[in-house]
């Protein structure tokens, strides 16, 4: 008896995966999560296939997004992903492990979050078991006079860097920016960073939490002593200086441009906006008073969005789908580099 036909390829509403953090608050629930009581939540992961996790990113168990509804709600993106074969993405774009290439979280700092640095490329090419992370962070809302942290000052160097580091001055060297509404900030991977207080974040990264700690702000919070990781950041940390933010203009714009990915911002009031492109698409929610995916050929069911709502548009489907955008919407929308 043959197996049944799989559905066609169509969007795929996605369940977040909530994570409780030392540094959370409570804002994401004006993005429609449902927070558990008494918890700060730091993290609304929207979309991950991560088959392991370290401890303190993740938690270290393996992370799966599950679809919403649909004709596949229920199953996780990666069984998704083996059911549509390059209907939903081409077997090349997986990573080596054959998950999804990108993580894509919201963050919500009521607290600063340590001072931290992801693996460089040539120490990723000499560690196996690290990953690179390069991220970017669309910010969705800050309170006023919120700070990012991104980069190290000119002129440090790292012999300066370990010298903080064991002094517990590292905040001293770093660069600080005002974190505005609308705009997106890029960090390559080695990027010396900490999401600052106060701040509300869209993020798109590459599929890895592999970090390496400098900085814990345990004196101004009172937070328990955690390990620092002084060899790995000091052979890892760019002192580079970092890219400039990019704010968000006019109904569709272009924020960041990277290697793995790309992120632009939809800012409209209209019946269609098309999609368009050959790949997956990341589609996040920010705000709306009404928003839905659409079929220009009504291939596939119109797929209602709320703010906070994430969706994946499947490869075959990009070129078909149009978003409809009541008042006040904003999306960010992320495809693969």
């Amino acid at each position: 008896m043959n197996p049944p036909t799989p559905p066609v390829p169509q969007p795929l509403p996605l369940v977040p995966l909530l994570k409780s953090k030392v540094w959370g608050g409570r804002r994401l629930q004006t993005l429609g999560k449902a927070l558990p009581p008494s918890e700060n939540v730091g993290e609304s992961w929207e979309l991950a296939d991560l088959a392991t996790t370290s401890a303190s990113g993740g938690g270290g168990d393996p992370a799966r997004t599950v679809i919403a509804s649909g004709p596949l709600a229920g199953r996780s993106l990666h069984e998704a992903m083996d059911q549509w074969g390059a209907g939903l993405i081409d077997e090349h774009r997986r990573t080596t492990e054959g998950d999804f290439p990108l993580l894509v979280k919201y963050l919500d700092a009521r607290e600063h979050l340590s001072v931290q640095v992801h693996p460089s490329p040539g120490y990723a090419a000499e560690h196996p078991g690290a990953h690179l992370k390069t991220e970017s962070w669309f910010v969705v809302a800050a309170e006023p006079g919120a700070e990012l942290f991104i980069g190290l000052q000119p002129g440090v160097t790292r012999n300066d860097l370990a010298r903080a580091i064991e002094g517990g001055t590292v905040p001293d060297l770093l660069q600080r920016r005002r974190a505005v509404p609308g705009e997106c900030h890029t960090l390559p991977s080695g990027t010396v960073h900490a999401l600052g207080a106060g701040v509300l974040v869209a993020e798109v990264q590459t599929p890895s939490d592999t970090t390496f700690r400098v900085y814990d702000w345990t004196r101004e919070y009172g937070r328990a002593k955690r390990e620092l990781h002084i060899e790995q950041a000091l052979a890892c940390a760019s002192f580079d200086e970092p890219p400039a933010p990019v704010a968000a203009g006019g109904e569709r714009s272009v924020v960041a441009t990277t290697e793995f990915y790309t992120m632009e911002v939809v800012r409209a009031h209209c019946k269609g906006v098309p999609v368009g492109g050959t790949g997956p698409v990341v589609v996040m929610v920010t705000k709306t008073m009404g928003a839905a995916i659409a079929s220009k050929t009504n291939a596939w069911p119109e797929v209602t969005l709320e703010a906070g709502r994430t969706c994946l548009i499947p490869a075959a489907c990009a070129e078909d789908a149009v978003l409809r955008c009541g008042p006040d919407t904003e999306m960010v929308l992320a495809r693969l580099g």
